[in-house]
């Protein structure tokens, strides 16, 4: 499911960097959260292993990747509080309209442009609901989306996000 092939690219690119999420979500519990693009269930799986007030749907058009993620979430006891759901995310809240408006907060790394992604992602917010997603350090705010630094612990550095409300 990854290109990584040592343990500590894996322990750092992948589990720490979902943990990073974490730090840019509010803070109070329960919170329901989709990860469009959940790909090998980064970052979702890491942050609700990581934080059990989380409720995670995982939404994936893959269906390798889909059996993957039903398969860890069954072995690691994490359903009901994990749901995957197979498919293209904008086609999903359309075919599923419970999904639409039922998210406090979408999470999506490494799937494509912010300007693609913000009008899907917006379908799954509630009201007030928060975008988040992994960009490259020299990203730029534009309207309606911020720039979030968060410190890597260890002092490996700086993280950024882009945020938006709905």
């Amino acid at each position: 499911m990854t290109a990584l092939n040592s343990p500590v690219a894996i322990v750092r690119d992948l589990f720490i960097d979902s943990l990073l999420f974490l730090r840019v979500v509010p803070r109070q519990r329960p919170l329901a959260v989709v990860d469009i693009g959940a790909g090998g269930g980064i970052p979702g799986l890491p942050m609700r292993l990581a934080d059990p007030g989380l409720a995670v749907t995982l939404v994936e058009a893959r269906r390798k990747r889909i059996s993957f993620l039903l398969s860890v979430s069954r072995e690691m006891g994490l359903t009901p509080d994990v749901r995957v759901i197979e498919g293209r995310a904008e086609e999903q809240v359309r075919l599923q309209p419970n999904l639409a408006e039922s998210f406090d907060v979408a999470v999506s790394r490494a799937v494509g442009p912010i300007d693609r992604l913000l009008p899907v992602a917006l379908l799954y917010l509630k009201p007030g609901g928060l975008l988040v997603v992994s960009a490259a350090p020299e990203a730029q705010a534009m309207p309606g989306v911020e720039v979030v630094h968060v410190e890597v612990p260890g002092s490996l550095g700086i993280r950024t996000f882009l945020t938006s409300r709905r």
